[in-house]
């Protein structure tokens, strides 16, 4: 079943890209000095933060940069279940 209500992909990725940019400003870090620190080039990083666009290897050098790489480690570690059977796949090997 569709949830109507759902985000896209593209505004999921825009509100990631929000909150890097929110947690960059908060450490008082331009793009360029963000660039350096991460070795992601100036022009990924604008466009990241403008357009929510970026590999998942950029993203994670940009978060090592600002000293979160732990929370993008614990990206889906907590899921709960959904069914019984979701329980009893997680069980097989």
């Amino acid at each position: 079943m569709i949830n109507i209500f759902q985000k896209t992909p593209g505004e999921i990725n825009r509100i990631i890209a929000q909150n890097v940019t929110n947690l960059r400003k908060r450490k008082k870090i331009s793009q360029k000095v963000l660039s350096q620190k991460s070795g992601v080039s100036y022009g990924s990083i604008r466009r990241f933060e403008n357009e929510g666009e970026i590999s998942l290897t950029s993203l994670t050098k940009i978060a090592i940069a600002l000293g979160v790489s732990e929370e993008l480690e614990e990206l889906f570690s907590e899921v709960p279940f959904d069914s019984i059977q979701e329980v009893i796949n997680g069980q097989s090997k």
